[in-house]
């Protein structure tokens, strides 16, 4: 990368890790039209306990549902007198960011053709000010043309401003979205950008592909510029942010770290979180979705059975399910004739062998068998074709390299473990025979359901346990000076909340795919009812991550 960087922490009073945070409402430093000064006191003086030294201060906008900002009784009236204030009472504790307008502030423009030339003056005069007054730093709002900006760094250093101007840059990941933000900000668009998304904007995947090559070509441009750092907005779309990064050089795939298998929530309530069952695993926002209402989240170890409620997969939750991509892409793929259970196990060990990319116990629009689990990929093709057929998997791994590019997490000099596991739908006739195979196997761990909630269970960590069941870690890693951390659990409370998510799959996410007047649509949908209806959901771990072999217990069912 060399000099080159990818976010705005290069200041020097940047002296904790964590220079930026995503902060809840009651510990906002920014949003100063909603406190007074006590407020914001309180605020600061929270974030200073949680060991933060980055401050973004913006005087934010309006209340929802008003079109001026109106200063809270005792409060502030902009961005301006927050600095003053953090630097009268906090000295050089704090670095400060604000915000810079390269098309001057939205409340300075009032036409198509832009702020006029003396509102964008009086606009750097302000941004000037409150460089004066103590801010590091400014990060730009949003913008498509990169003349303008560069304009505006060429006119802010004519006027003295020195400190570093980081591009803030909002890649196009959807039609709608792109149009909602930069009429909201009053943002210039290019007739070339506006131009070539008239023709794709129903296609969102064509959409997405074009925000990546628009977006590498505008912040190559401003890369070789001179600017050496860019500020991605990423709204939660990381994947459109690291393609662009990817193509820029700037970033490889196999060196981004992972502080844990899974990604970890931003906000603030959730950080310490570091423990979830293995189920969601292709799901994890509906992981979210379902415990949000959770005020501690696991730390260490899951918590007791009795402490897990999870709660209905909510109706927001259930629309993103549904969006228009998603659908496509499994319709492409899914909303095929099936006569049989044969054509099913097919579709299924396509699937697992790469030749199928979407999935529908997966929440995302491309899905494909996890990149740990393509070393067994044969295995599952094996397993689905004889009618055991997988949503998840992960194979025995015994200490391989925490920066092992597919299977590191965790940082430097650790090593990591996992217990191989396989998640399966399978028909009753077969489920008991893996239940007798596995009684005679003392390192497997079986867990069997139906749609009714008929249990079925063997082996340690579950309810057949002569001792007390709890969470059976299947994932975890040893890291120098630090305690085992067990980032991925099986067990039984968690596995009967995701059951009916995961039933729910076979007709909420299948076959609603089939059009009513297609001549198969009716064959279908009664199939896919009866694996519904018949079919258990299988949860099988061998426990024997050095010498255990998973697939055996399968073989000849």
């Amino acid at each position: 990368m060399g000099s080159r960087r990818i976010d705005g922490r290069s200041h020097p009073r940047d002296r904790h890790p964590h220079a930026e945070q995503y902060l809840r409402g009651d510990v906002d430093a920014s949003d100063v039209h909603q406190h007074a000064v006590e407020r914001i006191d309180q605020a600061l003086e929270h974030i200073k306990a949680a060991g933060l030294q980055n401050v973004l201060a913006l005087r934010g906008d309006p209340p929802h549902g008003q079109d001026k900002f109106v200063a809270a009784e005792g409060g502030f009236s902009c961005a301006l007198d927050l600095v003053k204030h953090i630097r009268a009472k906090y000295g050089d504790y704090f670095g400060i960011t604000v915000a810079g307008y390269p098309e001057a502030h939205p409340d300075a423009i009032s036409g198509p053709d832009g702020a006029t030339p003396e509102e964008y003056q009086k606009d750097l005069e302000y941004l000037k000010s409150k460089m004066d007054a103590g801010a590091d730093l400014i990060v730009t709002q949003l913008f498509y043309d990169v003349d303008i900006f560069l304009k505006f760094v060429a006119d802010c250093r004519a006027m003295g401003v020195r400190a570093p101007i980081i591009p803030g840059i909002m890649p196009i990941t959807t039609y709608g979205g792109f149009k909602r933000m930069t009429a909201f900000c009053k943002t210039k668009v290019p007739q070339s950008i506006l131009d070539a998304l008239e023709p794709i904007k129903d296609n969102e995947e064509a959409v997405r592909a074009y925000g990546i090559h628009q977006g590498t070509e505008m912040c190559r441009r401003i890369l070789d510029s001179g600017i050496s750092t860019l500020h991605m907005y990423t709204l939660n779309q990381d994947k459109t942010t690291l393609a662009i990064l990817k193509n820029l050089g700037l970033i490889e795939a196999a060196n981004i770290p992972r502080s844990l298998p899974w990604r970890p929530a931003t906000n603030l309530v959730r950080c310490t979180e570091d423990v979830r069952p293995i189920y969601w695993s292709l799901r994890p926002k509906s992981y979210l979705a379902r415990t949000a209402a959770w005020t501690k989240f696991p730390s260490g170890r899951l918590g007791p059975a009795e402490a897990l409620s999870y709660s209905d997969l909510p109706d927001k939750h259930r629309a993103f399910l549904k969006r228009k991509s998603r659908a496509a892409a499994l319709a492409r793929d899914w909303a095929v004739p099936i006569a049989s259970t044969e054509d099913v196990k097919q579709l299924f060990t396509r699937f697992v062998s790469g030749e199928v990319s979407s999935f529908p116990w997966s929440e995302a629009v491309e899905a494909t068998l996890s990149p740990d689990s393509a070393p067994i990929s044969a295995q599952l093709q094996e397993l689905n074709a004889a009618g055991l057929l997988t949503v998840n998997s992960q194979p025995a791994v015994n200490g391989a390299k925490s920066d092992d590019a597919v299977l590191g997490w965790g940082g430097p000099g650790g090593y990591i473990y996992q217990k191989a596991y396989v998640e399966c739908f399978a028909p009753h006739d077969k489920v008991t025979a893996l239940l007798e195979k596995a009684k005679a196997t003392p390192s497997i761990s079986l867990m069997a359901v139906s749609l009714s909630g008929h249990v079925l269970a063997t082996g340690p960590g579950t309810p057949a346990s002569t001792t007390p069941f709890s969470a059976n870690a299947v994932t975890w890693g040893v890291f120098p000076g630090r305690e085992v951390v067990q980032p991925t659990v099986a067990d039984f409370t968690s596995f009967l909340a995701w059951k009916d998510e995961a039933f729910g799959a076979w007709l909420q996410d299948w076959a609603t795919l089939y059009k009513e007047d297609d001549e198969g649509t009716p064959m279908a949908k009664k199939l896919l009812q009866e694996i519904h209806d018949t079919y258990y959901l299988v949860s099988v771990v061998d426990n024997d991550y050095v010498n255990g072999d998973i697939f055996a217990l399968f073989a000849g069912i």
